[in-house]
């Protein structure tokens, strides 16, 4: 199957003919050598308005998780955190928290740091005033799932352990991510939900990618920009390693096999529709709503993968960045989960 610019949105049809007439062919060794350099340029850039601090946690097996650790600067590191309101009065985080938003990068899995997510975790700061933390979690590179779940996990767990220290909410942990994190993210929730350990009051499963078994008929895109159905196997064979193409691949591995959606937290996405990713993202919003969750929803005719990151002055993607955040506004105001005994 293949897509013709004309099948663009208008605003995304210049840049997105060149990105495909730029990609190159894709492997298993490009990727892997790929998301290396990605973490070479992307590691310790930032220079946004917050504060970010790296903090490094133990896995079972003794090696160390990275985290980005976001907050407004306002916070200050002494005895005690201090907020600034708008009016400039000062006041005890123990008395006002804000949310805890666990973010999840993008990279087919295999490519990418939290660092590049940057802007969009510096609006999410300056909207609601929430903690923001973003693991560097496994990629399929170095090591396939469940690696980089499970650090998402470590990392889910940590913030609800630290949530008072750092000004967060335990009642409103929510969770996010893009493509592949986006992917993670819904994994997570399906996850968090059967060992009932951590409550998740909100998920942001952005354009996810959900299928390893690729039959959809957006999976089948072959010339789409940014990610195309030959990125898309590659990234599911590093992710899934020896276990690709088995059958009966756990929910967790690949989030479209979930047949119980119940019980799963209120969720806001939103996805082009000249993507691989469209089908899946409708099929589970689909299966969100046929279960009583609530949804938010938005659908961009034309966009391509990532527009919203590629193209971000564009009419389109200011339009997708502000649904994303007057919606993420609503949840702080609405939703909370009290964690469990």
């Amino acid at each position: 199957m293949k897509i013709t610019t004309d099948m663009l949105h208008p605003e995304l049809r210049q840049v997105g003919k060149w990105i495909r007439r730029l990609q190159p062919k894709m492997n298993q060794r490009k990727m892997k050598k790929l998301g290396r350099f990605s973490q070479k340029v992307l590691y310790g850039k930032y220079s946004g308005p917050n504060r970010l601090r790296e903090v490094w946690i133990p896995r079972k097996d003794g090696s160390l998780l990275r985290l980005c650790v976001f907050r407004p600067r306002e916070r200050m590191s002494s005895d005690k955190e201090i907020f600034l309101n708008h009016s400039g009065k000062q006041w005890d985080a123990s008395i006002d928290k804000a949310p805890g938003l666990l973010w999840l990068h993008g990279g087919g899995y295999s490519l990418g740091a939290p660092e590049q997510d940057a802007s969009l975790i510096d609006d999410f700061i300056r909207v609601s005033g929430s903690v923001v933390v973003a693991p560097d979690y496994t990629l399929s590179g170095d090591a396939p799932y469940p690696a980089a779940l499970e650090d998402a996990y470590l990392a889910l767990q940590w913030l609800k352990d630290l949530a008072s220290e750092y000004g967060v909410r335990s009642d409103q942990l929510f969770i996010g991510g893009n493509s592949a994190g986006g992917g993670l993210t819904a994994a997570l929730s399906l996850l968090a939900r059967d060992r009932g350990e951590v409550n998740i009051a909100l998920q942001i499963p952005l354009y996810p990618m959900l299928d390893a078994s690729r039959q959809t008929a957006s999976a089948q895109i072959e010339n789409s920009p940014v990610w195309n159905s030959q990125y898309n196997e590659v990234a599911w064979k590093m992710y899934l390693g020896p276990d690709y193409q088995a059958e009966n691949l756990p929910i967790y591995a690949s989030p479209a096999q979930a047949t119980d959606y119940s019980n799963l937290p209120p969720t806001y996405t939103h996805v082009g529709t000249m993507e691989p990713f469209f089908d899946e993202t409708v099929s589970y919003i689909s299966h969100l709503l046929e279960a009583g969750v609530p949804v938010h929803f938005k659908l961009f005719e034309g966009a391509y993968h990532a527009f919203d990151i590629i193209q971000p002055n564009t009419p389109i993607a200011r339009e997708a960045r502000a649904h994303l955040l007057t919606t993420f506004k609503y949840a702080v105001d609405n939703y909370f989960s009290e964690q469990p005994n």
